[in-house]
Formats: C-alpha cells, structure tokens, sequence
C-alpha cells in the first residue's frame, strides 16, 4: 500500500505503510512495561530508605513495588506471545524471516550499517524499507532475551505465588542452579534491556537524520517515506 509524496526539494517519494498497528501497539506496550519494570525490579534488588513513623502494615510500599512489579511482568509477557504470533500472522515486514539472517543479502546489509552506524566510514541511505538486517539481528536476540528474562523472573515468582501460572516454570530455579544464580541472571539482563534501550533510542534519531524517512514517526503512524527507485528493488511497485 503506497501513495505519492512531494517533497519540498522537488524529490518524488512514496508514502508505504510499514508497520501494522498490532507492531506499534506491541513496540509502546513494550516501552511502558519495560520501564515500570526496570523501576521496580531496580528497587527491589535495591530497595531505598524511607523512614515512616507508621506502622509497616499501614504504608506496605514495597508491597505495592513488587506488585506493580509482577502486574508489568504478565504485561510483558503475554505482549510478547502476541507480537511471537504477529511474526507469522503479519505484513512482509513483521514476518520472523526478516530477524534471521540466512541470506548472503542480509549479511551484506548488516556489514554496510556496521560502517554507517558503528564505524562512521560511509555517510548514506540504508536502503531498506523495513528494519535493516542488523537491527532485525539485534531484535532477534533481543527476543532471545525476552524469553530468558520471562524465565527468570516467573521462575522465583513460582515460590511465592500460589497461582497455576507461575507454577509452570517452577524448574527454572533448579535448573540454573539456585535463587542467587536465577536472580542475578534476571538482574544483568535488566542492565542490558536498559542497555540497549540507550543504544536504540540514539540509532533511531541517526537515522531519521540521515535517510529522512520518518523513522520516528513511523512507530506512530506506521507511514515510512521511500524513494521510488528503492521501491523498485525491493518489488514494491
């Protein structure tokens, strides 16, 4: 789906929607429960001072920490199962073939936006309508840990929790040998997310900046703005 845009320097493009709403809807889900639970989960493993001259049972902060803790975490993960399912129900550009590299194409993508993005040898236009081949990578594993962080944390919940759900990974603790080992596995993961957060905010403006595509915007709307001769090759029009 495609429609004719002027630009202001006399550049014809066209509007393609990219992104179904079901993959923005997921992505800004993610945003919110993956920062109330690094928030939380950060409190919890570091909790503050707070002098009360209250009763503990009257004030139960941290009760309520770890409870906002565990409502993002089923938030989480069942956004999660949805978006695993969207992989195989979506549009061309949500499909699970595009986050693994099998082709000798992708591998040529990801070495061209290492020397865009990390070397800063070569200032040009990835031509790539979705995500680039090493973002998809980089959201691959990113999904990899996902799965691992869901593990982790359902896995000491289980011990705690009377429900049937948590119930199921009640093997995870054993597995990885231990509560210590299970929660620092689940604390380091925590600074990656926050990691990689960092890192993808940046890589989102830089590349709007440089390919002028609406980038950004995209994640909103789910329009991207592509030159005509990329829609070309890429068998768009």
């Amino acid at each position: 789906m495609a429609r004719y845009v002027h630009t202001p320097r006399n550049t014809t493009l066209r509007e393609i929607y990219v992104w179904e709403f079901p993959v923005r809807l997921y992505h800004w889900v993610n945003v919110v429960s993956i920062l109330v639970l690094c928030v939380t989960g950060y409190l919890i493993g570091n909790p503050i001072v707070a002098p009360n001259i209250a009763e503990a049972s009257f004030s139960f902060m941290f009760g309520t920490i770890r409870f906002i803790h565990f409502v993002a975490a089923f938030v989480f993960f069942f956004n999660f199962v949805v978006r695993l399912y969207w992989g195989f129900a979506g549009n061309k550009f949500a499909r699970w073939y595009n986050f693994i590299p099998f082709k000798k194409k992708q591998w040529q993508n990801i070495l061209s936006v290492l020397k865009v993005d990390i070397l800063q040898v070569v200032n040009k236009k990835i031509n790539d309508i979705g995500h680039n081949s090493l973002a998809s990578f980089t959201y691959f594993l990113t999904f990899l840990a996902f799965v691992l962080q869901s593990l982790t944390g359902f896995g000491m919940y289980a011990a705690m929790s009377d429900s049937w759900f948590p119930k199921i990974f009640v093997w995870i603790v054993p597995l990885l040998g231990g509560d210590l080992a299970t929660r620092n596995i689940h604390h380091i993961l925590m600074w990656v997310f926050i990691l990689f957060a960092m890192i993808h905010i940046y890589l989102v403006f830089y590349h709007d900046y440089i390919e002028r595509r609406g980038v950004t915007s995209s994640m909103i709307g789910g329009w991207k703005f592509i030159e005509e001769d990329v829609l070309k090759e890429e068998g768009e029009i």
